[in-house]
């Protein structure tokens, strides 16, 4: 427990770097490129994001029950572990890279900004051996090189390399492209350099073809599960780019960036849970499982609860910052920051379900991205055929998305309660007390102008929001997640009989 709550201390340090820097992209790329080449650059990232995934073979969480099983207690044969992962990633990404090269359109449903968004398949094998650099660090517990990877050097990459690649001659249309690439091999750069000092060069090491066999069949169920579950925050913009004009994509993504800033703080958990959940079952601890689930469960939606109605109650005046047209995706932006919510459960749930429940957890998936994707062509059809704009577009296929977490949350959280015979549930009921608390100072301040509203109206509801949650919901228990001391408190901790 003292490793999660510093890892989870790190990571919410980590979030609020990831709000600060995501900030001028979103300024930069609505402001100067426009909802239109916005929506473009988001439908191409969709097949890179996935297949960047998918080439990182479940590492983020597969990898620290390969160490744990292949490399036992000798630190010595961590390296060899590490590059048999790094060597199949590449050979991956470079099979699947020339595919698409030969095969672009899925990428593009609504066109190209610039044929130089084709490189943007190079960002594949970057972004793929950085997950598994990041994986790697963090079975070591460190954290901090995740944070400052994803949260830092990424984001302000990517910004700045908007902005520059905006003004330099010839790059205008593609600086969307160019500048995730900058951002994604400086990610890369970053990673590498306190790997190769934590775990160095492998020793006594041969890639070996039956080897890389068995890990791809090994690693097809973490795969499908990623794949799935970062599916399910990108096939809502697939299918935008197939039914609907450029920008309402540009428009959906801008609000699915700041959504997405929950969603970060909720992953950037894994990392750290994997390792303390493989440990605990080499040893058979399911109840200390279950205890780590429902801890980590409740900090996360306790925190996304918080920030969902800090950006949701004043949604028109947050996106407004971006220009008058992405004020249509203010109910895209209340739908897709409640259905981050809804996920908690699941991902966490999921953290255990892919050690012990892996074809399961994968069917479970497959079931709910299908239902998804039912979902969200039929609401934005409806749309169409209603004659509703850009912004009732967005808000349908965010509102099908809340739904399919909604289910998948309920679903897993039974089975994996099944698994572990003990609770997994995350839910309080000072949840409610605090939102409601939350929504009455919201209401209030939309009756100032829309920059108060922003300047003083969020900090109001986020300290009225944790004075309730502190007071009502978290316990003893809860409160080592704000504090630095905690494992070497246990440690000096006397022994009682």
């Amino acid at each position: 427990m003292a490793a999660l709550a510093k890892g989870g201390r790190t990571n919410t340090m980590g979030f609020v770097l990831r709000l600060i820097a995501r900030i001028p992209f979103l300024i930069i790329a609505t402001r100067l490129y426009g909802p239109d080449a916005l929506g473009r650059f988001a439908s191409a990232l969709v097949l890179i994001d996935i297949i960047a995934l998918v080439c990182s073979l479940g590492e983020k969480r597969g990898l620290a029950q390969r160490l744990s099983e292949g490399a036992g207690d000798d630190r010595s044969k961590e390296a060899n572990v590490v590059y048999d992962g790094i060597v199949l990633s590449l050979l991956y990404s470079g099979v699947t890279g020339l595919i698409l090269w030969l095969f672009p359109a899925p990428m593009f449903p609504n066109g190209m900004n610039s044929p130089a968004d084709m490189w943007l398949i190079a960002a594949i094998p970057a972004f793929a051996i950085t997950e598994i650099l990041l994986a790697a660090q963090a079975y070591r517990f460190d954290i901090a090189t995740t944070v400052r990877t994803r949260a830092v050097v990424e984001p302000w990459v990517i910004s700045i390399g908007a902005g520059v690649f905006f003004y330099l001659p010839g790059t205008r249309d593609s600086g969307l492209a160019f500048a995730f690439i900058a951002s994604v091999y400086a990610g890369l750069l970053t990673a590498a350099w306190p790997f190769l000092r934590t775990y160095g060069l492998p020793r006594d090491w041969r890639p070996s073809p039956r080897k890389f066999l068995r890990m791809s069949s090994r690693a097809f169920p973490l795969i499908g599960a990623d794949a799935i579950e970062k599916g399910t925050r990108l096939l809502d913009i697939f299918i935008l780019g197939l039914f609907a004009p450029p920008a309402a994509v540009g428009i959906y993504y801008a609000a699915q960036q700041i959504a997405s800033l929950p969603q970060k703080l909720k992953t950037s958990f894994e990392p750290i849970l994997s390792p303390v959940i493989t440990k605990n079952l080499r040893t058979g601890n399911l109840a200390a499982i279950a205890a780590q689930v429902r801890q980590v469960g409740f900090w996360i939606i306790a925190v996304q609860a918080g920030i969902a109605l800090m950006l949701a109650l004043p949604g028109e005046a947050v996106m407004g910052l971006w220009g008058p047209s992405y004020v249509a995706g203010t109910a895209a932006l209340a739908f897709l920051l409640a259905a981050e919510v809804a996920a908690s459960t699941a991902v966490v749930a999921e953290s255990v379900l892919v050690y012990i429940a892996r074809k399961r957890n994968l069917a479970i998936s497959v079931g709910i991205i299908a239902l998804q994707a039912a979902l969200t062509m039929g609401l934005i059809t409806l749309a169409n055929r209603m004659g509703m704009d850009e912004g009732f577009k967005a808000a349908g296929a965010a509102g099908a998305l809340l739904l399919a977490l909604g289910a998948s949350s309920l679903i897993k959280a039974v089975l994996l309660k099944s698994l572990l015979k003990a609770p997994v549930s995350n839910w309080r009921w000072p949840l409610v007390y605090a939102a409601a608390a939350a929504v009455v100072v919201g209401f209030g301040a939309k009756l100032l102008p829309e920059w108060a509203e922003l300047l003083l109206g969020v900090p109001a509801i986020a300290a009225v929001y944790g004075y309730v949650i502190w007071h009502r919901g978290f316990g003893p228990e809860d409160r080592v997640l704000f504090r630095k001391n905690i494992a070497s408190e246990t440690e000096a901790e006397p022994e009682r009989p």
